[in-house]
């Protein structure tokens, strides 16, 4: 078994992982994940994407918090702290996940300095991400956030960003950036109009990205 991103681990450690584990394969649409399997199991998505986010049950209104894909390892926070997390999960395609005792990754943490190499510099990576959601939703406006996505989903630096929107509807990205599909539209509408972004939903192409670049600079 391929356990990504974990490929380069000492071969002792990838056989006790090999034999801990089992594959798991999710369908477009399921909710698969339970608080009870969350609080046991640590999972590492190997293909496709799977959403987690917060929603609103008064009006509906969901936040996207990660859409994770392929390397991304998932609940870090019960994984540290043994708590249920308020989160929901949906698997916006054809996926495939690892599930491994959250026990084991547990020990791994405390004693393998190479799990280690790969586990806290993507905890650091999404505490990044949770901090820079926080603090666009709270001081930039959506079409700000937007222009900052497209720019984003074009650099390869960016682990959780890059190509991140391609295949999303207008909806997706609306979670993304905190707002609705109709503001998104109403939005990417108006950079097709300047000659910015071309295509259709879930098909958005950057035809113009300095020009993209100069707009938010503009803000």
């Amino acid at each position: 078994m391929t356990l990504e991103p974990f490929t380069t681990l000492d071969t002792e450690t990838k056989k006790r992982l090999s034999g801990a584990t089992h594959s798991l394969f999710l369908k477009k649409g399921e909710t698969p994940f339970t608080s009870t399997m969350l609080q046991e199991y640590f999972y590492v998505v190997q293909k496709g994407k799977i959403k987690t986010y917060q929603l609103n049950l008064e009006n509906a209104k969901e936040q996207t918090i990660f859409i994770l894909r392929t390397g991304d390892m998932f609940d870090t926070i019960t994984l540290l702290d043994s708590q249920a997390h308020d989160v929901m999960y949906e698997v916006l395609e054809e996926s495939e996940v690892i599930q491994m005792p959250m026990v084991l990754v547990r020990e791994l943490i405390t004693s393998n300095r190479e799990f280690n190499q790969y586990f806290f510099p993507y905890l650091a990576k999404q505490m990044r991400h949770m901090e820079e959601l926080a603090t666009d939703i709270s001081l930039y406006s959506t079409e700000e956030r937007l222009i900052k996505l497209l720019l984003q989903n074009l650099d390869p630096s960016n682990i959780l960003k890059y190509h991140l929107i391609q295949g999303l509807s207008n909806t997706e990205i609306a979670s993304l950036i905190g707002t609705v599909r109709h503001v998104v539209e109403r939005h990417l509408k108006k950079l097709k109009a300047d000659g910015i972004i071309d295509g259709k939903s879930k098909k958005l192409q950057i035809d113009n990205a300095k020009k993209l670049l100069e707009k938010i600079n503009l803000f």
